[in-house]
């Protein structure tokens, strides 16, 4: 197992395609990587050399893909010099681009409502998820995307035309791409923002689920994305309603590709604890193995 992930990372010269810049020094950028583009998979991460006089690359998450087009979208904010040089970065530059890497989700077709969180940075690979149920053909899926974040969120938000039963009152705001899809979507903050929850997004999530049934329970899959202190309330939110959910970890790693082992955490396995890399055998694991 420790070798199923060669032959299916890639080393490209991206090329920048586009460069937007949003509030609080986030960013996407978009890159031309059709190989990484064509076997990407929500959850999955790149490991992006930022700049040539920079050698260490950094992980981050895919938030969208076109595998047709060739190109790969991630979202980042400004955290030190490296993130800093990736955000000058302009439309024509070449960036070196190793991936895509990781174990993504697995959503279950018996369970066809799945309820996405991303907090924060978390939030790109729920984007990719939600845009991948889109397309699938194999249930009649039902996805409910619930998004957290103390800074302005990295698109501008509006009422959502989507009602969902079961929602605060006044908890109307929305990512509009996902409205677009007609995916459901809500925001949660704790910095006033208009429209959103007040709170933490596993505070919303679990207020929801408390209005569910029985019968509405057992179609839910729980996938979080975010800080480790998120992920935690995300699986004490789904233990406490008996759902299934997979978290994606976040940790510091140097090579990415599982050589290094500086990203390894305890995980619960049925032979006992064992040490498992984020990087390879992550970064996506069941959070009753993790938490």
């Amino acid at each position: 197992m420790s070798r199923e992930h060669r032959g299916t990372i890639f080393l490209e010269d991206a090329r920048v395609l586009s460069r937007t810049a949003l509030e609080a020094d986030q960013f996407i950028t978009r890159v031309a990587a059709p190989r990484c583009a064509a076997h990407a998979q929500p959850g999955s991460f790149v490991h992006v050399r930022c700049d040539p006089a920079i050698p260490m690359r950094r992980p981050l998450s895919i938030m969208r893909v076109d595998a047709e087009a060739g190109w790969i979208e991630f979202l980042y904010k400004i955290h030190g010099q490296g993130l800093r040089a990736l955000s000058e970065r302009k439309p024509g530059d070449i960036v070196s681009v190793l991936g895509p890497i990781g174990r993504g989700f697995t959503p279950h077709p018996e369970r066809p409502r799945p309820l996405l969180i991303g907090g924060g940075v978390g939030i790109p690979p729920m984007v990719f998820l939600a845009e991948r149920l889109r397309g699938r053909t194999d249930a009649e899926w039902k996805p409910l995307v619930l998004m957290g974040s103390e800074i302005p969120f990295p698109f501008r938000t509006r009422p959502s035309q989507i009602v969902v039963g079961g929602m605060p009152p006044g908890c109307i705001a929305c990512m509009p791409l996902l409205d677009e899809w007609g995916i459901a979507s809500r925001l949660a903050s704790r910095s006033g923002f208009p429209g959103c929850f007040d709170g933490f997004v596993t505070e919303l999530a679990d207020a929801w689920l408390a209005t569910l049934s029985a019968d509405a329970l057992a179609e839910i899959e729980v996938f979080a994305c975010g800080p480790t202190p998120m992920l935690r309330a995300a699986a004490e939110v789904a233990r406490r309603y008996s759902l299934p959910c997979q978290v994606s970890l976040e940790e510091f790693m140097a090579c990415a590709v599982g050589g290094c082992a500086g990203c390894a955490v305890p995980v619960r396995t049925p032979q006992g604890l064992a040490m498992k890399r984020v990087c390879v055998d992550g970064p996506v694991f069941d959070a009753a193995d993790v938490f």
